[in-house]
């Protein structure tokens, strides 16, 4: 059904306008828009479809062609996605799987050439991606922009081999993704000044409001762990032009439920404008990064959703280039643009031993604890009375002041070993590979047994998520990359919510368990993190204790 007319309650997002009309599709094509009457009250809405302006697929523990799967049934229609999990893992292979996979469905994805593989100097990455590679990814026309530009002490500091990155990306006139968390002042402009133009990363109103300020386009996130939503939706209406949706990191039991259709019935029903909302949700992104997505305009792709109303965002219809790609809640048409994907991985190292999670007391007084905030990424630092048994720091129960290890997954090396607060756990250990942004293994639990039995768990399957809790274990295998399952999506959905409710059953009262465990490991976001290296003073940018 590529040529055909569809009557609805059209929306002109930028005439800010609603009227009833007949839209002719052709070969793909917005054709024609007639207006018929003035809006009807017992029509659908016809608008462009939403694009999640910054996304890591890989977050959803689903390769591509799952992840549009699901999706579109909620109205999107394209993303703007940083491959830098797997690039981290595989390096430019692992962004050739991500094209390549993405390119089987009629689903619009548009990657980045990841700025910051590896993240930082002080965590062990399975790859590196080179000046001269960044340029190569640049150069092809899938590659749409340079992605956030973690390292922003590098830009501050006139990092040589940063600054060629970004020296490229503006020769080539792509833009520049940004990623400078709690940056302000003269730092802050110093960073904008060298190109970047975006940010995902304000948790406080006032934060976004000076980066706006300063020229900035800000990215309202609301991912499965960090959330900034209800922080800053109070400055859509005053800058419409400068305003995007984006997810960044989201469960598969999250997408499930809804996506970006979901932030603008928020938005909404906060009385932000309705125009406003979905010229964040479907326009800005387009403007931007220059993507090839319809914009409901005439000689447009016909990439649209219908909604039956603007207040819930109900999705009853998909299209992207004129064809019908999910209807009532269904994917339509994805069986025969996919075929199963073989894994792509790079995990090597041997199962440990109950010796190599031992903490040895050597008499501190107190020892610094990562504090974990719940739906957020940053962490605070905290100074805590150690709690001994036969001469050794272990997990504090009572005080939920557990232990914490990183293992190498890319050869075998000694395990880092910390404390965090707020997991929650009275029983048994969480594990991951997901750990990011170099993914090496992760675990938290309350004893060295079961630490020791989840990690091995994880490395017996190169790659996953993992509960143990006495005899009982679940694991979700992810097999590529260790980031992501080739299963089918809504199958990967339910193991992960049946994972996730265990790790709820042992004590942990985290939204997101899973995905807060993978972001203390996330160094270049402050206060405090692991690395497979050791604690990490995210302010100081420097290990805790270094000299």
């Amino acid at each position: 059904m590529n040529n055909f007319k569809i009557e609805g309650n059209f929306v002109d997002i930028l005439g800010r306008k609603i009227f009833y009309a007949a839209l002719t599709i052709a070969d793909g094509k917005v054709a024609a828009i007639n207006k018929i009457a003035e809006q009807k009250t017992d029509a659908p809405f016809i608008i462009p479809g939403f694009i999640d302006s910054h996304v890591h697929i890989e977050s959803s523990m689903l390769i591509p062609t799952e992840f549009a799967k699901l999706a579109v049934v909620h109205g999107t229609v394209a993303t703007v996605s940083d491959p830098h999990e797997i690039a981290n893992v595989c390096g430019v292979a692992g962004v050739d799987f991500m094209i390549a996979d993405g390119n089987k469905t009629p689903f619009k994805f548009y990657f980045g050439a990841p700025s910051c593989v590896p993240a930082t100097a002080f965590e062990t990455a399975g790859a590196e991606i080179t000046s001269v590679e960044i340029e190569e990814l640049l150069a092809r026309p899938e590659i749409v922009y340079l992605t956030e530009m973690m390292n922003f002490p590098g830009v501050l500091n006139d990092d040589r081999e940063v600054l060629k990155k970004i020296a490229i990306a503006k020769k080539l006139g792509k833009p520049i993704d940004g990623h400078a968390p709690g940056l302000r002042g003269e730092a802050l402009q110093k960073y904008i000044d060298a190109g970047i133009s975006t940010d995902h990363e304000c948790f406080t109103e006032a934060e976004a409001l000076e980066k706006l300020k300063r020229g900035m386009h800000i990215l309202i996130r609301e991912g499965s762990a960090a959330k900034n939503f209800e922080a800053l939706i109070g400055l859509i209406d005053s800058w419409p032009e400068k305003i995007m949706f984006c997810s960044d990191d989201k469960h598969p039991d999250s997408l499930v439920l809804g996506h970006i259709n979901l932030l603008c019935k928020r938005a909404v029903a906060k009385g932000a404008d309705v125009f406003n909302v979905l010229r964040a949700a479907c326009l800005n992104p387009i403007l931007h990064y220059d993507l090839k997505v319809g914009k409901l305009e005439v000689g447009n792709p016909a990439d649209f959703t219908l909604v039956k109303n603007l207040t819930d965002f109900e999705v009853m219809k998909t299209f992207l280039d004129g064809k019908l790609v999910a209807e009532n809640g269904k994917a339509v048409g994805f069986e025969k643009a996919t075929s199963p994907t073989e894994p792509i991985n790079n995990f090597s190292c041997e199962e440990k031993q109950l010796k190599d999670f031992k903490y040895p007391f050597s008499g501190e007084e107190t020892i610094a604890v990562i504090e974990a905030l719940d739906e957020q990424l940053i962490t605070n630092r905290l100074n805590l009375v150690p709690k001994i048994f036969d001469d050794e720091i272990i997990s504090d129960i009572e005080n939920d002041v557990l232990k914490m290890v990183v293992i190498n997954r890319y050869f075998d090396a000694p395990t880092a070993t910390a404390f965090v607060k707020n997991f929650g756990l009275k029983t048994g250990a969480l594990a991951s590979s997901v750990a990011h942004d170099s993914h090496n293994t992760i675990a938290v639990g309350v004893d060295d047994e079961s630490i020791c039995r989840a990690v091995n768990l994880i490395i017996k399957h190169k790659g996953g998520i993992c509960a143990i809790n006495g005899t009982d274990e679940e694991v979700l295998p992810l097999p590529v990359a260790g980031l992501m399952s080739n299963s089918d999506g809504y199958e990967v959905a339910r193991a992960y919510t049946s994972i996730d409710l265990m790790a709820k059953s042992m004590g942990s009262k985290l939204f997101a368990p899973f995905m807060t465990l993978s972001f203390m490991a996330l160094l270049v976001i402050p206060s405090l993190k692991l690395s497979d290296k050791g604690l990490f003073d995210g302010d100081k940018f420097e290990f805790v204790g270094q000299l």
